[in-house]
C-alpha cells in the first residue's frame, strides 16, 4: 500500500468492515486474519471458499505465513518487553 489511499487504508484498519476502502479480496484477507489471530476463532470452509475467489493456492500460504509470523512476534514480543518502534501506527478503535 502507498501512496494516499494506502495511508487512508491504515487509518481504517481497525474498523475494516465499516470502511468502504477496501476490496472484496482485502475483506476476505483481513477477515481470514483476524479468525487466525484471534483464540476461540476458527477458518472454517466457507471462509475458505472465499478466499480461493480471490487468490491462489500459493498466495493463501503466503497470506497464511504472514499472519502466522506476525502472531509468532506478537507473541514473542510482549513477554520480552520489545517496545513498537513507531514505523506503524495502528489507532485504537473508536479513535
Amino acid at each position: 500500500m502507498q501512496g494516499e489511499e494506502g495511508e487512508a487504508k491504515m487509518r481504517q484498519v481497525a474498523d475494516w468492515r465499516a470502511s468502504t476502502l477496501y476490496s472484496a479480496a482485502e475483506r476476505v484477507a483481513l477477515e481470514y486474519a483476524e479468525r487466525m489471530t484471534i483464540t476461540g476463532q476458527r477458518v472454517d470452509d466457507a471462509l475458505f471458499d472465499q478466499l480461493r475467489l480471490h487468490f491462489d493456492e500459493a498466495q493463501i500460504v503466503e497470506l497464511t505465513a504472514a499472519v502466522a509470523l506476525e502472531n509468532f512476534r506478537s507473541k514473542f514480543n510482549v513477554p520480552l518487553h520489545v517496545e513498537a518502534q513507531g514505523f506503524c501506527i495502528v489507532p485504537q478503535r473508536g479513535s
